[in-house]
């Protein structure tokens, strides 16, 4: 039996898909511009709750790819933790820390040693609602009540006006409730929202950017018929 090979989207690709679905796009015209079906584009957006992930940037103070190899080919010479940080003009503290993290001199790879220190990197920053029960009891409560996050948000500055950390964003609550990485909402608040969907969607998208919401050849009430007027005929 044939199986079909499972094809990945690029990392261009995934950020023209980003940039499709901010537009408004539709899954289903972002799936065929890739020659996709909207089921291969659902999973890339479904990760994140349809909101996208910030792009994530290396500090300007860490070592670089080159660096690295720098320090690989210098202990390779049997050269000195100093005489190497020195050349690259670190500190020899900087230089002795990254070789101890990483196998040490024997086993130190570059490649290797800036793979786990990008893993290492990863800290996203933690949402405003971890560990604040007050907010997530408010909003728990006001999302029950049919409230949307912008009338909660609107309600927490107005009663809370100079106490910051009671108060928070829409934009916030949206994505505590569409990444449920975050844990800090669950997930059952979506069916409180007033527009029911599983994901974000932009806030440029439009019923009728997909044909939906129009009507087909619509003709204007000034051209209705005389005989509607007397409301003499049934339908009408």
């Amino acid at each position: 039996m044939a199986y079909r090979k499972r094809k990945f989207f690029s990392e261009k690709q995934k950020a023209e898909i980003w940039d499709r679905w901010q537009r408004g796009e539709s899954m289903s015209s972002i799936g065929r511009v890739f020659d996709r079906g909207s089921s291969s584009i659902y999973p890339l957006l479904e990760r994140t709750g349809g909101i996208r992930p910030i792009a994530r940037a290396r500090s300007r103070l860490a070592l670089t790819l080159g660096e690295r190899e720098e320090i690989s080919r210098g202990l390779v010479a049997k050269q000195s933790l100093r005489s190497i940080a020195c050349s690259l003009h670190r500190a020899p503290s900087t230089i002795s820390r990254e070789v101890r993290r990483n196998g040490g001199s024997k086993h130190y790879r570059a490649a290797r040693s800036d793979a786990k220190a990008w893993d290492r990197a990863h800290r996203p920053k933690p949402c405003k609602l971890a560990g604040n029960d007050y907010l997530c009891r408010m909003i728990s409560t006001k999302l029950h009540r049919k409230w949307s996050p912008q009338q909660i948000a609107g309600w927490l500055m107005r009663e809370h006006p100079d106490e910051e950390d009671k108060r928070i964003s829409h934009e916030t609550i949206y994505r505590s409730l569409f990444i449920q990485t975050r844990g800090v909402l669950k997930k059952e608040l979506q069916a409180y929202l007033r527009a029911a969907r599983s994901i974000r969607r932009s806030r440029h998208a439009t019923l009728k950017r997909s044909g939906l919401g129009t009507f087909n050849d619509a003709v204007s009430i000034r051209e209705r018929p005389v005989e509607v007027e007397d409301r003499a005929v049934p339908g009408h």
